[in-house]
């Protein structure tokens, strides 16, 4: 069963617990601030002088038709789909730096790619479903942006409290291994994957999730962020997977929380994905592998199967 956020009592208990979270975590806020400052500051500055560089494809979501599935990556782990008519977003991050926000001002890393498409470039979002509170998933900004009365959103759990439930038609915090219903249209199971949920160095309660997602006949399932796992094969049935959304970036050197791109093709193997959309690269520089790295590998991975990758560059689409 998931947790609903409607009433307002809970509403206004929630913000309550946010904000008496933010004074605990004050002090230890500032201490890594502090001690990280000098490095983060020389590489800040670096990074102004550097443009964003365009999104090499520009796709066009609102034209899609209302049946069939379509999909396209937007940048990060930001992927929209619209299957059968109904419209998911994940994780989405639209902002040019993800980092810590002060009012207008986000503090941060920069974006190497612009985003494909922005807010106002998609057609109305009916389900926004997160993986987990970092910076580069769970973006602040991107999501007052996207909130809306239609709109239902599936998280982690514990980290409810960094939304504005109320400004959502629904929000729904799942463990691993419950579930939701989305509008009468989705059902979204949470399933187990390794990584970690922290957002500050203090807030290890949070929850971290992979996903399956069906909606009618069709099976997506999104990754989130994940070091290699056995846990996708759990998720393999008589039942197709039509898509796995897989992270395949930012492995060097954070092996142990990130896989690489042979391990995601290769839990995509167990969920028996038919296709592959590999997201997390080529938008942040969050490691040490050169840009283009994790697609080539993954590529050179999929051997004589290249066309089950659906998606190689930002602001393409897939459509099946």
């Amino acid at each position: 069963m998931s947790e609903r956020y409607g009433s307002r009592a809970r509403h206004y208990h929630a913000r309550g617990e946010t904000f008496s979270g933010h004074l605990r975590r004050a002090p230890e806020t500032a201490k890594f601030l502090r001690r990280a400052a000098p490095a983060f500051f020389r590489e800040m500055s670096k990074e102004c002088a550097r443009e964003i560089t365009p999104a090499p494809y520009h796709p066009q979501p609102k034209s899609w038709p209302d049946h069939g599935m379509h999909a396209t990556w937007l940048g990060h782990s930001t992927v929209l789909l619209k299957i059968d008519g109904f419209t998911i977003l994940t994780d989405p991050v639209f902002s040019a730096r993800i980092g810590l926000n002060f009012g207008p001002v986000t503090v941060g890393i920069k974006r190497l790619v612009e985003v494909a498409a922005s807010v106002h470039d998609l057609p109305r979002i009916d389900l926004i479903v997160l993986s987990h509170a970092h910076m580069d998933h769970f973006d602040v900004p991107s999501l007052r942006h996207l909130e809306n009365a239609h709109t239902q959103v599936v998280t982690a759990a514990h980290t409810s409290d960094l939304l504005r439930p109320r400004r959502y038609a629904q929000v729904h915090e799942l463990r691993w291994r419950e579930s939701a219903e989305a509008a009468g249209a989705a059902k979204v199971t949470a399933f187990e994957v390794a990584h970690w949920g922290a957002r500050m160095r203090s807030d290890v309660y949070r929850g971290y999730n992979g996903y399956l997602i069906e909606v009618g006949n069709r099976r997506i399932v999104f990754g989130g962020d994940t070091a290699y796992t056995d846990s996708f094969r759990q998720i393999r049935s008589s039942k197709p997977v039509d898509l796995a959304i897989m992270p395949i970036g930012a492995y060097d050197p954070w092996i142990r929380v990130h896989c690489n791109p042979e391990q995601a093709w290769d839990m995509a193997n167990h969920a028996g994905a038919e296709c592959v959309l590999p997201v997390h690269h080529q938008t942040f520089a969050l490691s040490r592998e050169a840009k283009l790295e994790p697609i080539e590998r993954l590529l050179d991975a999929a051997g004589p199967s290249p066309e089950r990758i659906c998606l190689q560059e930002i602001g393409q689409e897939f459509h099946a």
